[in-house]
C-alpha cells in the first residue's frame, strides 16, 4: 500500500534576482552570530524560547523520526548545578586533559575553566540525541542520530539568533551529569550539546580570532 502523500502548497518561487538578494541579506544576518560569553541576566520570555525549540523540530531527519529531546531550564539553582559540575570537568581539561595541541589551538579565544554564563545567561537549552523512537508502547531504531540532531542544533542557533538573541555552544566531556541533572537519565538518550541563550552583556566582547571566516574558494568547490 502506497504511502499516503500531501501536494506541497508553502513553497515560494522567487525570481532569480530576488533569490540573489535573499541570499545576500541572509549571509549578512548570519555573520552577526557571534559565540560570546559574556551574558546579561535580563530576562528572556519562555514563549521565545519555545518558539525556537519548535522551529528546531522542523529540521530534516532520518525517517522522520526526530530523535531529539531538548531540556530549557532557567532555574537558578539547576543552571547553579550544571556550573558546577561543568567546571570541575574544565578544570581538569585546562589542566593538561586536553593535550598541548588542543590547548594552543583555545589561546587565541582566550577561554578557560570560568563558566560564569552559565548561571549569569537567562537560558541553558540541553539538547539530547535518542537512540530509538518510543512510540504508542513499541521501539524502532532510529537512523542517522547524530546527523539527525546535529541539523536541529543548527537550527536552534539559527532561531535563536534570529529571533534576537546571544548564543554559545558548550560541550564539556563527559556530559553524562547534564541526563542526571536533567532527568534525562537513561539507556535512550545521551546529551549533545548545551546552548546558552540570553542577551549580551554591555560589556561583551568576541575574540578577533573567531571573526576569521575562510573563504569561499577555501571551503568550495563547484563542479560545472
Amino acid at each position: 500500500m502506497k504511502e499516503q502523500h500531501l501536494p506541497l502548497t508553502d513553497f515560494i518561487e522567487y525570481s532569480q534576482d530576488e533569490m540573489l538578494s535573499r541570499a545576500q541579506a541572509h549571509y549578512t544576518e548570519i555573520k552577526r552570530r557571534h559565540s560570546i560569553r559574556n551574558f546579561s541576566d535580563r530576562a528572556v520570555p519562555k514563549d521565545i524560547i519555545a518558539q525556537c525549540i519548535l522551529a528546531a523540530g522542523t529540521a530534516p531527519n532520518g525517517a522522520n523520526h526526530q530523535p531529539w529531546h531538548f531540556v530549557a531550564i532557567s532555574q537558578p539553582q539547576v543552571k547553579a548545578q550544571i556550573r558546577q559540575q561543568a567546571e570541575a570537568l574544565e578544570q581538569a581539561f585546562y589542566g593538561g586533559r586536553a593535550g598541548e595541541e588542543w590547548l594552543d589551538a583555545l589561546k587565541p579565544l582566550g577561554t578557560d575553566a570560568d563558566k560564569a554564563y552559565l548561571e549569569h545567561a537567562p537560558w541553558l537549552i540541553a539538547v539530547f540525541s535518542q537512540k530509538r523512537l518510543q512510540e504508542a508502547g513499541q521501539e524502532k531504531s532510529n537512523y542517522y542520530v547524530h546527523e539527525s540532531v546535529g541539523i536541529a542544533t543548527g537550527f536552534l542557533i539559527q532561531a535563536l539568533h534570529n529571533a534576537g538573541l546571544g548564543t554559545l555552544t558548550h560541550t564539556p566531556k563527559p556530559m553524562s551529569f547534564l541526563s542526571k541533572i536533567c532527568k534525562r537519565d537513561n539507556d535512550n538518550e545521551r546529551p549533545y550539546m548545551l546552548i546558552i541563550a540570553g542577551y549580551p552583556s554591555e560589556d561583551a566582547t568576541i575574540p578577533a580570532h573567531a571573526v576569521n571566516k575562510k573563504s569561499l574558494d577555501e571551503i568550495c568547490d563547484f563542479i560545472e
